[in-house]
């Protein structure tokens, strides 16, 4: 007999969390039940809501492809944990993607007859279609924006709702804003992507009219809370009543129109600040015509006020409170190896923060990222100020028009979403210059923000100095260096303040906690004591610069390793602490507590040797042999690789890129005034460094006096800090150079036959006790920046030269 056997239904298709390279100490406690499982919105809340995070069916797609509505979808990935993280399940780039999921909605929120429902999206990166039950409902451009839909017109009459979220992720192939991301990342300072949904997805009831938002503006001159109840519809014909609360005790009740900002009183306020982090409850309830309850939303807030004012030394500094406030802070990339840019769990995104406070800091600078909202939550309730940078655009080349545009508006996204946090305290549109197209551009920017948030600080460009900038706008609130290992030394100006903007960078290799399989950082280490002895050094450096230069912030790079790089307090994953912390806090506070305003001021260098002959001098004039004499000092130079030379009076000496003149001694005190004067001629000016005149410290030069191939200027030049002339020297023509460093006045100066072309703030300088050099530089322990030209009558002085006596200096015989 013939059995028939009908097949089997295929088996629907599971999520499965792939294998953690790197598990944090909550990777293992994410399941399709828990993820992410808190109210999303810790500013406007509500009674009723429902989490979609979980799993969802997903598919990979191309440009242009039909929805596939109705339609089961092959795989299955865990929201909000983005396609490449391991979390998700997928762990794959994809340009384009489909999301798809049924819903049920509850009965009793009565929607359709009384309420309407919205759907909520807390970040999709980058361009998101949303789709119910076949019909779009919304459509949002920007990988960090949070996003809503009512998609009440688009519900069947009970039964299954069909949610379809097409995602468009290009990443860097394009100008979108990124932050960090890369599709192939580098084993250096960029990192996996982070596609699709990223942040929790939930839908609640709400009535016709109700509360939009509200913006939330503390006065603690008047005790007052601004508040503005945005609401959908029109406002005129409604009220809000306002609670605000001390724990169960009321505060204060005021009942008003809806409209327009409302004034509630705050009496005798207790002010926020890293110390007493205290935090007020608020109560909004929305009421109709008839006085019937329509909407209720609960929020909180922290009365703070963060400004400016000059310490006893004159120099303008950051305030809290009306109280100069050293901001202590790290750089926080928001990475992590099982989620990239989604924490695994709630308590994970606390930590992070919460190890701020055991290492003694007040302040945390999220890195060209954003971050949910709870994570803003964590920072107010323990009390620590934020900076928050405007992710940017992808590095290499400037963005055309259309990205400038679209950027522009990411950032006012940003802004409008981030401006009732009391922890955010400031804004940095732009960082080391990444994406900068126009240097006028941003300074409008900057000045386009603070009109939008004016109750907090613009740094209208983070690391100012370094890499990509087009150069300082003169605009913001904040002048911000970088220098690594650092610190920067930006003196504040007439209306800004300054501060070190990223430092440190100190790295040590955990094995068996490291991405790759080895990394990089400014300066390695080879154990934790050594780490944390040369932490210990460095923010020693910071509270000099604090009290000399007037910073009033310093931002360490960073609180964790990020991938390749391990330059963090802990690993990567988070299980090793990798310094003695107790030193770290000790150091930490001792700068905030030290770091007052009072200022130490520069010490007085002293008159120092008259005359124009110098302490040293180099005439070049012997014409043979490996030594060039000393007319003044005994420091005789010895010569490798270098030929004689017509100068431009009798003799110089020649290089042809790989030699260089050898004092034996350090012939200026770099940390005190000096000056130094050369006649040059380059054979070549091409993108190259050339150095004519430096000091070793047996890391980075000194000083530079020098030929900058990256700005194809002469320079004056400390590492991250350089005077530039206005244009590129002619090839074969001799040019009368001299450097200055001031130490009372804090500049660095340079000057170009003769005329003063170019200074820069400069109120630390690098120590020295190397050997003063002729033709090359010295970078990281390398001899490097070898000049390819002449050079005649090298003179050092132990004192800031006028600009007559340089003139007269420039004069040729």
């Amino acid at each position: 007999m013939l059995t028939v056997v009908a097949p089997q239904a295929s088996a629907q298709p599971e999520w499965a969390m792939g294998t953690p390279k790197l598990p944090t100490p909550w990777t293992h406690l994410v399941t399709p039940d828990n993820a992410l499982p808190e109210y999303p919105r810790p500013q406007l809340t509500r009674k009723d809501w429902q989490n979609l995070n979980g799993v969802w069916e997903f598919a990979g797609a191309t440009a242009g492809e039909a929805p596939p509505f109705g339609k089961t979808l092959g795989e299955r990935i865990l929201v909000p944990y983005p396609s490449e993280s391991v979390l998700s399940g997928i762990e794959r780039h994809e340009d384009y993607m489909w999301y798809r999921r049924t819903v049920s909605v509850p009965p009793n929120w009565q929607v359709g007859s009384r309420n309407r429902l919205k759907l909520n999206f807390g970040a999709v990166d980058y361009l998101a279609s949303v789709y119910v039950n076949g019909k779009k409902v919304a459509e949002h451009k920007g990988g960090y924006g949070a996003f809503s839909a009512d998609i009440t017109d688009a519900l069947k009459p009970g039964g299954q709702q069909e949610i379809v979220v097409g995602v468009e992720d290009r990443a860097d192939k394009t100008w979108q804003p990124v932050g960090k991301q890369r599709i192939v990342p580098d084993r250096g300072i960029f990192y996996e992507g982070a596609s699709g949904i990223w942040q929790t997805v939930w839908m609640e009831p709400v009535a016709a009219a109700h509360v939009e938002n509200l913006g939330m503006v503390p006065d603690i001159d008047t005790n007052t809370l601004g508040l503005t109840v945005q609401t959908s519809g029109d406002a005129s014909a409604l009220s809000a009543e306002v609670i605000v609360r001390d724990g169960g005790a009321v505060v204060s009740r005021k009942r008003t129109r809806a409209a327009g900002e409302i004034k509630v009183d705050v009496p005798q306020a207790k002010l926020w600040s890293p110390d007493n982090p205290f935090l007020y409850d608020l109560d909004v309830i929305l009421r109709d015509a008839n006085d019937r309850p329509v909407d209720r939303v609960s929020s909180y807030f922290g009365m703070r006020e963060i400004g400016k004012v000059e310490g006893a030394d004159g120099k303008l500094r950051m305030t809290l409170n009306g109280k100069i406030l050293f901001q202590m802070s790290t750089l926080d990339q928001g990475y992590w190896p099982d989620g990239i840019y989604t924490a695994p769990t709630d308590e994970a995104l606390a930590f992070d923060l919460e190890q701020h406070k055991e290492l003694g800091f007040n302040t945390v600078r999220k890195h060209i990222k954003t971050e949910p909202d709870r994570w803003y939550y964590h920072a107010d309730r323990l009390g620590l100020l934020v900076w928050q940078d405007m992710p940017a655009m992808r590095t290499g080349g400037r963005p055309p028009v259309d990205a400038q545009q679209q950027f522009e508006t990411e950032l006012h996204e940003l802004v409008e979403q981030k401006k009732n946090w009391t922890s955010v305290i400031g804004y940095v549109p732009f960082n080391e210059g990444w994406g900068e197209w126009n240097r006028e551009a941003t300074g409008r920017i900057a000045e386009e923000v603070k009109a939008q948030d004016p109750n907090r600080l613009v740094n209208a460009h983070s690391g100012v100095n370094c890499c990509d900038s087009l150069g300082d706008s003169g605009k913001g609130d904040v002048l911000d260096w970088h220098a690594y290992v650092g610190p920067g030394t930006p003196v504040p100006d007439e209306h800004r303040a300054s501060m070190d903007g990223e430092h440190g960078g100190f790295g040590l290799e955990i094995d068996g906690h490291m991405w790759f399989g080895e990394g990089h950082a400014y300066e390695m280490t080879p154990d934790p004591a050594t780490l944390t002895r040369r932490y210990v050094e460095n923010q020693e450096d910071v509270l000099d610069s604090a009290q000399r230069c007037g910073i009033s912030g310093a931002i360490y790079t960073q609180i964790t390793d990020v991938e390749h790089e391990v330059n963090g307090f802990f690993t990567y994953d988070r299980q090793v602490k990798k310094m003695d912390f107790a030193q770290v806090k000790a150091i930490n506070e001792k700068i905030v507590r030290e770091a007052d305003g009072s200022g130490t001021g520069a010490p007085d260098p002293g008159p120092g040797t008259p005359g124009t002959d110098g302490v040293h001098a180099y005439k070049f004039d012997e014409g043979t042999g490996t030594t060039a004499a000393d007319a003044v000092g005994d420091a005789d130079a010895k010569l490798t690789g270098a030929e004689w030379a017509p100068g431009v009076q009798n003799g110089a000496v020649s290089f042809n890129g790989n030699g260089f003149g050898d004092t034996g001694s350090a012939l200026v005190n770099s940390a005190s005034s000096y000056s130094v004067s050369a006649w040059a001629k380059l054979d070549v000016a091409d993108g190259a460094f050339q150095t004519v005149v430096s000091q070793d410290t047996g890391s980075n030069s000194a000083f530079f006096l020098q030929y900058s191939g990256q700005d194809q200027r002469w320079a004056m030049s400390f590492v991250g800090l350089r005077a530039l002339s206005p244009q590129k020297p002619e090839v074969g023509r001799w040019y009368h150079l001299t450097g200055v460093r001031d130490a009372k006045a804090g500049t660095l100066s340079l000057y170009v036959d003769g005329q003063k072309v170019a200074g820069q703030s400069a109120c630390a300088a690098p120590e020295s006790t190397g050997p003063t050099v002729i033709g090359r530089g010295q970078y990281g322990g390398n001899q490097v920046d070898f000049l390819r030209g002449d050079v005649d009558d090298v003179r050092l002085f132990d004192r800031a030269l006028t600009g007559q006596e340089i003139a007269a200096l420039a004069t040729r015989p």
